[in-house]
């Protein structure tokens, strides 16, 4: 049976200035996550989460190691197959929303689905599932708002909603709650934790809240570029 998600001597180096050492961010990280679990990566800024996200969403590439999607070496992709892995099967949530501000709630959605060839039966698919899932983390009455008409935890749940469009077998988030309040990072940990259970969909959290990672199934604290 093929695994889900496996790093394996993940390491990844940054060229210095001044002819000084590579900078080592990330060191033999060696982790593998099964379909549907829930995993948070702890650690301050700066401890390389961001970087660690990057390298399992193709976003980057390790300097060492490998990093397997059902057991397919993404380092074996060229561009336009990495692009294809993130448009169909990654969602990717940042702490900023990254919101289109003259696209109204419901457009900035449907943004994803405009990267792949669409006939219009998929066009209506993707449209009703984009009302469905706005209704569902409470936006159904904001549909024609633009991101300025909403509050911080709004705009965040919007950008929930983008990432899981396309219906993505994975789902990273990278520090979701840090530019919201008490009340608004609740809801929306909450709101990531149903969606797990609720779409099948691997999450993992880059954050340094303890109550959102203790919501996960698993967790790892990053420190020194390994994870313990």
């Amino acid at each position: 049976m093929a695994s889900f998600l496996k790093l394996q001597d993940v390491s990844k180096s940054y060229e210095s200035v001044l002819n000084a050492p590579p900078v080592r961010v990330l060191d033999s990280i060696t982790l593998e996550i099964a379909a549907g679990e829930s995993v948070a990566v702890l650690g301050p800024s700066g401890s390389g989460k961001s970087t660690l996200l990057n390298l399992i969403g193709g976003l980057d590439r390790p300097t060492g190691g490998r990093v397997l999607f059902e057991d397919q070496d993404l380092g074996q992709w060229n561009e336009l197959e990495l692009a294809a892995f993130r448009y169909r099967r990654l969602g990717f949530i940042f702490q900023a929303h990254h919101l289109l501000p003259q696209c109204t709630v419901l457009e900035n959605a449907l943004v994803p689905t405009l990267a792949g060839r669409q006939n219009a039966q998929d066009r209506r698919h993707a449209l009703e599932r984009g009302r469905r899932l706005l209704e569902r983390v409470g936006l159904g009455a904001h549909l024609d708002h633009r991101p300025g008409q909403l509050s911080g935890g709004q705009r965040q749940r919007a950008a929930v909603v983008r990432a899981l469009i396309n219906q993505p077998r994975l789902l990273l988030a990278d520090e979701p709650t840090g530019a919201l309040d008490r009340a608004a990072a609740e809801g929306l940990s909450r709101l990531l934790l149903e969606l797990n259970t609720e779409e099948q969909v691997t999450l993992i959290v880059a954050t340094h809240a303890p109550d959102l990672a203790a919501l996960m199934r698993r967790r790892f604290q990053l420190r020194d570029g390994r994870l313990a």
